[in-house]
């Protein structure tokens, strides 16, 4: 069985990912807003891996009217680009990346940023 903290890498965080994190600025209602976080996650594993994983790292610990609930979870994979130095070439790793999909009104209070 894998551990949860070697599917779930690290968080990526870019621009893009922090907005989607903040929800629909349109809806004004905290119980309302549905919140998406990205994550770096092991190449090898799967959506149901994945779930489970994050809501294994994010429940730890709390009580149960603070537990979050994945509802969906979109991958996919990023191949290396290949790198020159001069005559040499080699290439970056594949990497695989997930979108997590909070039930609404769930935050991820530690995400990184």
């Amino acid at each position: 069985m894998k551990n949860a903290h070697t599917i779930v890498v690290k968080p990526h965080i870019t621009e893009r990912s922090v907005a989607l994190s903040y929800g629909d600025p349109r809806i004004q209602d905290e119980k309302e807003i549905v919140r998406k976080y990205t994550f770096i996650v092991n190449i090898d594993a799967n959506k149901l891996e994945i779930k489970q994983a994050i809501e294994a790292i994010y429940n730890e610990g709390k009580k149960k009217n603070e537990l979050i609930e994945v509802t969906s979870v979109r991958t996919m994979r990023i191949a290396g680009k290949t790198k020159r130095r001069g005559r040499f070439v080699g290439t970056r790793p594949e990497r695989k990346k997930a979108i997590i999909t909070l039930a609404k009104g769930h935050v991820l209070e530690d995400y990184g940023i």
